[in-house]
């Protein structure tokens, strides 16, 4: 059985919490993906999503220098890298959530998308579960 830290990647770009909107949607574009990760250290603290950007930001008329802290989802559900990526994958369909953030002791040390499930063969079906079920949650936005 594949655990998460086989599919993980480790290798994250995240924002800091003195970092402003503006620099989290160029670092978006720049890595061509729609969350980052907002890290102390190595501490997550939460994630701001393109959709955070939009429905938080440009549509409650913020400006780009607001910290991404002032936008940012907090409520975000994570696992550990000893998960099953079959667990992982049930859970991101239950939440409909498309990225999952991989800690140990509070710490980010990857993360997992639902594209990250869709290759691996053992859990193919999985990923499609997933993704049929996943769309826009109040509670969870990534």
């Amino acid at each position: 059985m594949k655990m998460l830290r086989d599919i993980m990647t480790e290798e994250i770009e995240v924002c800091n919490p003195e970092d402003n909107v503006y620099e989290a949607a160029l670092k978006m574009k720049q890595m061509d993906v729609g969350a980052i990760p907002i890290c102390k250290d190595r501490q997550l603290l939460g994630m701001i999503t393109d959709r955070d950007i939009v429905i938080r930001g440009v549509a409650e008329k913020r400006p780009n220098s607001t910290q991404v802290t002032d936008i940012m989802s907090e409520r975000l559900l994570t696992a550990e890298a000893d998960m099953s990526v079959d667990d992982a994958a049930k859970m991101m369909a239950d939440h409909q959530i498309r990225r999952l953030p991989i800690v140990e002791n509070s710490n980010l040390v990857g993360i997992v998308s639902l594209g990250d499930l869709a290759v691996h063969t053992s859990t193919a079906n999985e990923a499609g579960y997933a993704l049929s079920e996943i769309s826009e949650s109040e509670h969870y936005h990534h």
